[in-house]
């Protein structure tokens, strides 16, 4: 059975339940205040007919009957009573409804009380039937010398108990049918709350919705338009080093975590995407995104933030990746060439001019490798440095590694990784510079100092050079003045973050329509720069 009919049944029931009291109870209500009503006129009818005193005289007269009857009938007509009997301490009747009566017995048994003295209400079935009656003594010199009883039929009670029984049960059916209509309302009322979703469909749901919170590697955190946490997830606990006991839901934003900027989104309606943001000295890449209810009205916002050092890592590992590729690519297209004008030679019959061609070939190989070998020990750059040469050869750029270079002293505390990224991305960027600049030779040179306290980088290119008016926006994430990649204005920007970690800077001179030098300072140990130095310097002319 679907929820919203579990609610009208259950509501319609517990409805019908409540109205079945409330008839009950109300009909004994009523019906036990009209007997109390109808008795106590009774009785007061009766006490005011006792002390008449023409009733106490027509006692002494020989025939009582003649005064009393008339009186009795007279009053009964008036208040509407079934009888009005009277009689005396031998319970004979002076009065009576009906006249053949007069003169006989009183029945009921009811009257003991009365002839001491008492006035009493009962319930006892006389001549006419059951009924309820009000019973008061007649005094005469302080002594009990007769009984009134005036008196109602229980059915002319129940008859006007009938009539309120319907309007009761009237009153009960409109009752049903509103509780019926109210408890449909309720329930498509809910079920339009709920999306149209069943309990065990919200529980899954709920369930699923914390598994993929917690997978996530991201921290979440969710406010309403009061800018208190709704939702936050354990790898926002980890970044705000708040404990996983500590309940964080509930709470207003400003307290746990200062200008996120998502009253801003909230307020505006208007999503932000990966923009930095400083958590306890680290940067986070932050999306900010309204969340909007059926009525297109703001009703929250979520906040997504990952350090920006994990995607600066990745983007790193993609870039040796794809350099590493590249490198193979243009090695194997290279040493393709050299293939055929061998394969050339052989055909040709010219063997002696082959072999010089071969020893040619590997003197020159060799004495390459050999002097990274030497002057590079390291395997990672050395490596990675060979890949851009075969891809320069590719790309028809004279890249040359200045013979004067040397890097055998890099302190084991430098990451290689980040080395690389600050080596490829230079290069790559000298490359794209000398690939625009329209000249017939298009150069590329490097070179690698350790000496001294400082390990030193230089790369220069004869490119088409920095326009003074971007010099200083060149090293801003996603700034590019390449239209022909998707993914430029990334490099030099993680040439600045990679620098900055290592504590070191760079500088760059540019002459526009002849080149470009940068130049980068790495200590070998951290704090050996002086603390004025920039980030990054230009030195345009």
């Amino acid at each position: 059975m679907r929820l919203h009919t579990k609610l009208m049944v259950g509501i319609f029931i517990v409805i019908i339940f409540i109205g079945g009291i409330f008839e009950l109870t109300f009909k004994n209500i009523m019906e036990s205040n009209l007997k109390h009503e109808k008795g106590t006129k009774a009785l007061s009818v009766a006490q005011s007919i006792s002390n008449m005193p023409e009733i106490q005289k027509a006692f002494s007269n020989k025939n009582p009957s003649v005064i009393i009857q008339p009186i009795a009938e007279k009053i009964r007509k008036q208040v509407g009573a079934e009888f009005i009997v009277i009689g005396n301490r031998q319970e004979i009747r002076y009065s009576h409804p009906d006249p053949t009566r007069l003169g006989q017995k009183m029945v009921g048994g009811d009257n003991q009380r009365v002839f001491k003295g008492e006035s009493v209400i009962s319930e006892s079935i006389g001549t006419l039937g059951p009924s309820l009656r009000g019973k008061a003594p007649i005094f005469s010199d302080g002594k009990v010398i007769g009984v009134v009883s005036v008196g109602y039929l229980q059915t002319d009670i129940e008859k006007e108990v009938a009539k309120v029984r319907r309007k009761i049960f009237i009153t009960t059916m409109i009752i049903l049918l509103g509780g019926l209509l109210a408890a449909l309302l309720i329930s498509l009322n809910i079920k339009r709350a709920i999306f149209g979703l069943e309990p065990r469909e919200i529980a899954w749901m709920y369930q699923e919705k914390h598994a993929i919170l917690e997978s996530i590697h991201e921290g979440i955190i969710a406010i309403d338009t009061n800018g208190r946490i709704t939702v936050v997830n354990e790898t926002a606990h980890k970044i705000l080093n708040v404990p996983s006991d500590v309940l964080l839901r509930g709470k207003k934003i400003d307290d746990v975590i200062e200008n996120t900027s998502l009253y801003e989104v909230v307020r505006t309606g208007l999503a932000e995407y990966d923009r930095e943001f400083t958590i306890f000295g680290e940067i986070f890449l932050v999306n900010r995104i309204p969340i909007f209810n059926k009525k297109d009205e703001v009703i929250g916002a979520v906040a997504s933030f990952r350090n920006k050092s994990e995607l600066s890592n990745l983007i790193q590992e993609l870039s040796h990746v794809k350099a590493y590729a590249e490198g193979l690519r243009a090695q194997t297209h290279e040493y393709s060439n050299r293939l055929y004008t061998l394969l050339g030679l052989i055909q040709l019959g010219s063997y002696k001019e082959a072999i010089e061609f071969i020893s040619r070939e590997v003197d020159v190989a060799q004495g390459f490798i050999s002097f990274l070998m030497k002057e590079i020990p390291d395997p990672i750059i050395a490596g990675f440095i060979l890949g851009k040469v075969s891809l320069a050869s590719e790309l028809k750029i004279y890249l040359t590694i200045d013979r004067e270079s040397s890097f055998r002293d890099l302190p084991v505390e430098i990451n290689r990784d980040t080395l690389v990224t600050i080596i490829g991305n230079l290069v790559n960027n000298a490359f794209d510079a000398v690939r625009e600049n329209g000249k017939v030779e298009k150069r590329v040179s490097l070179f690698l100092t350790d000496l001294g306290k400082d390990l030193i980088i230089e790369i220069e290119d004869n490119g088409k050079g920095i326009n003074n008016s971007i010099s200083e926006q060149i090293f801003q994430n996603g700034f590019s003045t390449k239209n022909r990649q998707s993914n430029s204005g990334i490099g030099l920007s993680l040439v600045k973050e990679a620098i900055a970690g290592l504590g070191g800077y760079i500088t760059f001179s540019s002459n526009e329509g002849e080149g470009t030098i940068f130049t980068v300072v790495i200590p070998k140990h951290r704090g050996c720069l002086n603390e004025s130095e920039t980030q990054y310097r230009s030195v345009n002319s």
